[in-house]
């Protein structure tokens, strides 16, 4: 009995380390949002880095929101920066996620916040 408690606990110990990664194990470094006007359109550029600060490599789902002047959100989208791969520990992953967002008249706060965490 003992032996099977033991290899039921090595079997479930790998789980359990990746369970420790959390959103706050993450973060969004250097955030510069950017409205460039290119001829007759506007485009938006929301660049940063997502930062691993875990002991396990995972990834981590970022929403940006996009505010008017009082605060109301116009646009809030969900991305993974690194797709379906894993960051290692101490790793970070630039990203851009302009491209997803159409420019409103009115944006004048840009938001970024991590809110899942995945190990694929």
């Amino acid at each position: 009995m003992k032996n099977l408690l033991v290899s039921a606990a090595l079997l479930l110990a790998p789980l359990a380390a990746h369970a420790a990664c959390t959103p706050h194990d993450f973060a969004i470094e250097d955030f510069k949002p950017a409205v460039n006007n290119a001829g007759m359109s506007t485009r938006i550029a929301l660049r940063g880095e997502l930062v691993n600060h875990c002991a396990a490599a995972s990834a981590a789902q970022i929403r940006v929101d996009i505010k008017d002047s009082s605060g109301k959100v116009m646009q809030s989208k969900q991305a993974w920066p690194a797709g379906t791969s894993n960051i290692a520990p101490g790793d970070k992953v630039d990203f851009d996620l302009g491209r997803m967002f159409r420019f409103q008249p009115g944006m004048e706060a840009f938001t970024a916040t991590v809110v899942d965490v995945r190990t694929w």
